[in-house]
């Protein structure tokens, strides 16, 4: 473990280096799903990279349950109240999603104010999408204020989903998760985890896959909430009985078993079972924990690797948050110029990722910590 940031507030616990490092290395893999969902979209082709990116967010819903159940669990009663953590949680997270929702609209006007399908979108229901979105109500699909057209729930930044399911587990840990006893806590993941693994291997929602909560219909919703509550909750259970084991070399093992979890193949096959959905269960339900457990269990032993595991940790959340609006942009040039395969435009596509990058460290450093430390500063201040 290593000290916090200077954005961080002043009472909060050691960080987990590894655990950071992991959740930045999750965050890169989920730009490269990402570019090769782009040439997916332009093409009408299934994706062919990095095929399982999108269980990325299932491991974020995890790290997320095991560092606010490691960080606030013992502080209930003593130092924390419900309205001091939600303003805790608040600053933490809702800057870079207002940060997310401006740039969703300058790339979205830079495209021409069109859906996909070439509609002109008025600027009233532009305006009115920004609103929602900063403030996270959903769009309805098919409403004005959906202004792309696929039925997200948040068409300025699409990956704002997460995010809103993010809340979600926020919201229900301080009402009711954290109250469960260890063996209660154990019981209801374990009812959860029976929940997403019929979900997927069943493939409720007819995707062949579990990328399921991105809009907002009966099977997305419930879909998305067994892909929050099972391993958030799966990620407190984690923390409340977690013992480290000897584990040299951890963070490396745990980033190259992510990036191959990542980029195995879709798996063919639905009858009777989807076999796709089977692995993905897998992933969520078996491996995700086994990561985690060792990620936490390691250590970085020299300045270089603690430098490397803090700077992707500290890049995650803005990665995640700001590269989708500029996605859209390279989705929009690839239809544009009927260009379908990484080999006929890799370049491009390493200027978009570095960008990505160069862009999130520039918002964390001269928005978001800046931001961050002003917010806690004027609303944590102790009495």
């Amino acid at each position: 473990m290593s000290k916090i940031s200077s954005a961080a507030y002043a009472d909060t616990k050691p960080h987990y280096d590894l655990l950071n490092g992991l959740r930045g290395v999750a965050a890169l893999m989920v730009i490269w799903y990402h570019v090769f969902e782009g040439y997916a979209f332009a093409g009408g082709t299934i994706i062919e990279g990095f095929n399982h990116g999108y269980l990325a967010v299932d491991f974020f819903f995890i790290l997320s349950g095991f560092v606010i159940s490691y960080a606030y669990d013992d502080r209930w009663g003593k130092s924390l109240t419900l309205k001091n953590f939600f303003k805790r949680r608040l600053i933490r997270l809702h800057p870079m999603v207002i940060m997310g929702a401006v740039l969703g609209v300058v790339t979205f006007c830079i495209q021409g104010s069109v859906q996909w399908d070439g509609t002109h979108i008025a600027t009233s229901a532009i305006m009115l999408s920004l609103l929602c979105t900063i403030l996270f109500i959903p769009a309805v699909p098919g409403a004005s204020y959906e202004v792309r057209g696929n039925g997200e729930m948040f068409p300025l930044n699409g990956p704002s989903w997460s995010l809103f399911f993010e809340y979600i587990g926020n919201i229900l840990y301080a009402l009711f998760i954290r109250h469960l006893s260890n063996k209660m806590l154990t019981v209801f993941v374990a009812l959860l985890g029976v929940g997403l693994a019929s979900f997927a291997i069943f493939d409720v929602s007819g995707y062949g896959n579990i990328g399921v909560g991105w809009t907002l219909d009966g099977v997305n919703f419930t879909g998305g909430l067994l892909r929050l509550l099972f391993p958030f909750s799966m990620g407190m259970l984690l923390a409340r009985n977690f013992k480290p084991i000897k584990i040299r070399g951890a963070f490396w093992i745990c980033t190259v078993l992510l990036i191959v979890l990542f980029s195995i193949p879709f798996l063919e096959g639905t009858e009777p079972i989807c076999t796709n959905g089977v692995y993905e269960a897998f992933c969520i339900i078996v491996a995700f924990p086994v990561l985690v457990w060792l990620g936490a269990s390691g250590t970085t032993t020299d300045k270089k690797s603690t430098k490397i595991c803090k700077f992707l940790g500290d890049i995650s959340y803005p990665l995640y948050v700001i590269h989708y609006p500029f996605m859209y942009l390279f989705y929009a040039w690839l239809i544009k110029n009927q260009l379908f395969t990484f080999g006929q435009t890799w370049q491009v596509a390493l200027v978009v990722y570095t960008w990505n990058i160069l862009l999130a460290y520039l918002c964390l450093k001269l928005y978001d910590e800046p931001i961050r430390r002003y917010l806690a500063k004027r609303f944590l201040k102790k009495k």
